[in-house]
């Protein structure tokens, strides 16, 4: 690995359970633990990683699917774990007993050093007491996982503009989610400025923060019920060719797995 790149799995993503892995020469970091620690352990061996040699754990938020593993990971491998105030307060039970030294805050809205990386949070709109997303600096490249969110905001947008790389969700389908199963409550939080992206919602905000150093678009977070994977990359494929940014030239487009990893690849 060149010292001023870094590495990144997408090692889960979906509504079962999601989990990221950042990588550089000095630090290696887990954002989410959203599986069983096993499952999660058993995504590491996937990338021959071992992660008794990871550092922390980021914490976007307290659902289920980003937090079920935090505690076992956290205490079986000894590891820093991070999250805002709210956040903290909202999961404390939820991940059982850490010792003092291991819990730490991330402010939204701070950028914190990690080793050789600068890592910045921002606040999302979902139905959270206090969700976040991360960027990932270092020497000049950029990698943005935005996921858990109703809408992208102006603000949200500048802070991610020009990424060299995206784990960008692309939650639904409108009309599947609206002729199918889900309650009628369910479909209105999903589709509220509190919900999540549809895959519409994610082209529209690409076509507006892709720049000259994008490279790599992972689409994430996709529901099983409401969602395809074909469906999602070609909404998300039109939209972008309608504005002449690339795809399938400078651009690529990459599918991500609720139960395995991908490919690590280097920002």
């Amino acid at each position: 690995m060149d010292k001023k790149s870094f590495k990144v799995s997408v090692l889960a993503s979906g509504s079962s359970g999601n989990a990221l892995y950042i990588e550089t020469l000095k630090k290696r970091i887990l954002v989410d633990a959203g599986l069983t620690g096993k499952k999660i352990v058993s995504l590491f061996e996937e990338i021959d990683c071992n992660p008794e040699s990871l550092d922390a754990i980021l914490v976007t938020h307290e659902h289920s699917d980003h937090i079920r593993g935090v505690g076992v990971m956290a205490r079986k491998f000894q590891l820093d774990v991070y999250a805002n105030e709210a956040t903290w307060k909202a999961i404390e039970r939820k991940v059982g007993e850490l010792k003092p030294a291991q819990k730490h805050i991330f402010k939204m809205g701070e950028v914190q050093t990690f080793g050789d990386i600068d890592i910045e949070s921002f606040g999302v709109s979902h139905d959270a007491v206090s969700a976040q997303c991360y960027a990932f600096h270092k020497d000049g490249k950029t990698f943005v996982m935005l996921t858990d969110t109703g809408y992208v905001s102006d603000h949200v947008r500048g802070v991610i503009c020009n990424a060299d790389a995206y784990l960008m969700e692309s939650n639904h389908d409108v009309q599947m989610l609206r002729m199918g199963s889900y309650t009628w409550n369910l479909k209105q939080r999903i589709l509220s400025d509190k919900g999540h992206l549809s895959n519409e919602d994610s082209a529209r905000a690409l076509a507006e923060v892709l720049g000259d150093n994008t490279k790599r678009i992972y689409l994430g977070h996709l529901s099983k019920e409401n969602n395809l994977k074909d469906l999602a990359r070609m909404t998300v494929e039109d939209t972008l060719k309608e504005r002449c940014l690339g795809i399938n030239e400078k651009i690529k487009i990459y599918d991500t797995y609720a139960d395995r990893a991908t490919e690590i690849f280097e920002v």
